[in-house]
């Protein structure tokens, strides 16, 4: 994903310090991960669910992309649970 600038919410900072994840963590999982759900009817701005790998431990991140003004915004970050995901943590479990 191309973000011009990152930010994060209050929200994702609370929950990236409960779950172990820096900022550097989240930033490396964004710029290698794959987008593996987007949800373009978000708002303020459209988002998508990322994949990434860090330190081979799989981590997700919401993230809303403001195109106008080329910044994306962390909206939660965390661990995902293999008990709930399938498919290399690429899909939810029915």
């Amino acid at each position: 994903m191309n973000c011009g600038s990152l930010s994060f919410s209050g929200h994702a900072v609370r929950r990236m310090f409960e779950r172990g994840l820096s900022r550097q963590d989240v930033a490396a999982a964004i710029r290698d991960g794959e987008v593996i759900a987007d949800y373009p009817d978000d708002r303020p701005y459209p988002s998508c669910l990322l994949l990434g790998f860090v330190d081979n431990r799989p981590v997700h991140v919401v993230v809303a992309q403001d195109q106008a003004q080329a910044c994306c915004i962390v909206v939660t970050a965390y661990i995902p649970d293999s008990a709930l995901w399938a498919d290399g943590f690429r899909k939810r479990r029915s």
